[in-house]
């Protein structure tokens, strides 16, 4: 899908499912600290021990159509149940696990604040990314995940995140 976005005035080539690198936190500690109190990867975070990180996808419905928009976030789960994850990440069989409560670990351009969002992890099979769920409340992003979004929608969320 091509389209003009209204922000810059050029050409925009398609939609793609949009990811943030780390959680909110690990921002949050200072640069020259993280690699001492941070590990970070692509599925699996930690700061000081103390906080445990889990990355997935949260999906929404892309109305009139049958796809779907997902974001690659994060989301802090108990360290019971980041070891246990750990312990199972190369099993095929996930789905059986969970699902694991998580509050939302990433802020999002174009929404109120995501970081007081509950959700729930929903393991899947075959290593592919938990999907999340939040918990179902009034907040915008949480009835979009509900209620899907229009294409329209859609092209404004990408518009909020190419020039946040």
């Amino acid at each position: 899908m091509r389209f003009t976005c209204s922000q810059c005035g050029q050409d925009h080539e398609g939609f793609s499912d949009l990811a943030v690198d780390a959680p909110h936190y690990f921002y949050t500690v200072p640069e020259a600290e993280r690699e001492r109190r941070c590990r970070l990867g692509s599925d699996l975070c930690t700061i000081d021990d103390e906080d445990f990180f889990i990355r997935g996808l949260l999906e929404i419905p892309i109305l009139g159509t049958s796809g779907t928009f997902a974001y690659g976030i994060w989301t802090s789960v108990s360290e019971t149940n980041f070891r246990r994850y750990v312990e199972i990440f190369d099993d095929p069989d996930q789905a059986r696990e969970g699902p694991y409560f998580g509050w939302f670990s990433n802020k999002l351009p174009g929404y109120p604040d995501t970081l007081t969002l509950k959700l729930m992890a929903h393991l899947r099979d075959e290593k592919t990314r938990p999907c999340f769920t939040l918990e179902p409340t009034d907040h915008p992003l949480a009835v979009e995940q509900r209620q899907g979004i229009t294409p329209a929608r859609l092209q404004e969320i990408y518009e909020a995140n190419l020039h946040a």
